[in-house]
């Protein structure tokens, strides 16, 4: 019989505590969050034959598979792109399973993105940017002065905050809702430290007049791991299994991974407008459809950018929403019930994805009711998430 299309699921998810100092490498970051993968999928590591990463993952596949005592990988490969990778490699792994090519494969990303080297600091150490992020792109950056992530992420946003009227403070409700929400989770970095509006406002300016302290992501130490495999095998294992509705990437024209602002309309986010037209073509889905959203938050803008690309919002409208309670556990649409990347931690994008299929389960410390759908993005990349 002909193989359907879209018959992947999430068997397991794992992570490390999220910390800014773990105290080990790397790799056992890696191998501790694939252990624990597999271990909440009910599958032993040996059975592994795929594995998916960030071209900018420090451990080596061979090495985290020795670690792991995994016996025959069929299939390795990297993502391009920091966090733009995240839903990448889900779309990926999908794609594997979906070929027949592997039958569990392992995503993960682990970083000691506090303690060993900081992508918030001007990048005079180039050992965590591996995979060509020291050159092409960041070449027309840094000789300018716009030194760090904060400073691209303001260049990007400022002419939507400009069109549209809108302020620092608007982009403090971001903040204030996430942090509440990391407020109640106790695997969160701020685990019962909520803020106020006031609070963000009071905090420093990282790029005066657009970003202050508050409106930008952690930096962390930390590891998560997603196993995929056929939705069929994830029926009989541990887990609720949680279908991978769809899942695709979109790089459009001139648009870069970090520097993102060489398109055309600087007012819109186009690779999240391209998914998100992908997305919905390949699922027959819509916003309608979606009742929670876990969107990369590496910065408070990129929020309200990515709800307006995947059609919850009227161009410029977002930041209204928000302000509203849109996003709020009793709102239109929850976003970043975890905390996201400002309260919980920057593990790249990864632990995001883990909170969509805890979502999808019924498992989340900050549960939506009645979820049947959970979107996953990483701007370049995206996916739906859904019950089996």
């Amino acid at each position: 019989m002909p193989r359907t299309f879209k018959e992947a699921a999430i068997a397991g998810i794992g992570a490390t505590e999220f910390s800014k100092a773990s105290g080990r490498s790397e790799l056992q970051l890696a191998a501790e969050c694939a252990l624990a993968a597999c271990q909440d999928a009910g599958v032993d590591p040996h059975e592994i034959d795929g594995m998916i990463t960030f071209t900018i993952d420090n451990s080596d596949e061979i090495g985290l598979a020795r670690c792991l005592g995994v016996k025959d990988l069929a299939y390795t490969t990297r993502i391009p792109g920091g966090g733009a990778a995240a839903a990448a490699t889900i779309a990926q792994a999908m794609a594997v399973v979906n070929a027949g090519l592997c039958k569990y494969v392992l995503i993960w990303r682990a970083m000691n993105e506090r303690s060993q080297y900081r992508f918030g600091q001007n990048p005079t150490n180039l050992s965590g940017y591996t995979g060509g992020h020291g050159t092409g792109s960041l070449l027309w950056c840094i000789p300018f002065g716009a030194m760090t992530p904060a400073s691209w992420a303001a260049l990007q946003a400022a002419r939507y905050m400009h069109t549209y009227g809108i302020t620092n403070r608007d982009l403090g409700y971001v903040s204030v809702q996430q942090r509440k929400y990391a407020a109640t989770n106790p695997k969160a970095w701020f685990y019962q430290r909520p803020i106020t509006l006031e609070d963000h406002q009071n905090s420093k300016w990282i790029q005066e007049p657009w970003l202050r302290l508050l409106d930008c992501c952690q930096e962390s130490d930390g590891g998560v791991a997603l196993l995929v495999t056929s939705l069929e095998r994830a029926r009989d294992l541990k887990q609720p299994p949680v279908r991978i509705v769809g899942a695709c990437q979109s790089i459009p024209y001139n648009v870069e991974v970090i520097s993102n602002y060489y398109h055309d309309d600087l007012t819109v986010m186009p690779e999240a407008i391209g998914t998100a037209r992908r997305l919905y073509a390949q699922t027959g889905l819509g916003p309608a459809d979606i009742q929670a959203a876990m969107l990369y938050d590496a910065f408070t803008p990129h929020v309200l950018m990515q709800l307006e690309a995947f059609g919850f919002c009227g161009k410029g409208e977002a930041a209204e929403f928000v302000k509203r309670g849109g996003i709020a556990i009793d709102g239109r649409l929850p976003v970043n019930t975890h905390g996201g990347l400002i309260g919980e931690a920057y593990i790249h994008g990864m632990n995001s994805m883990a909170e969509g299929v805890r979502q999808v389960r019924g498992q989340s410390v900050n549960q939506v009711k009645n979820v049947t759908h959970v979107l996953v993005s990483s701007g370049m990349a995206g996916a739906i998430l859904g019950k089996a």
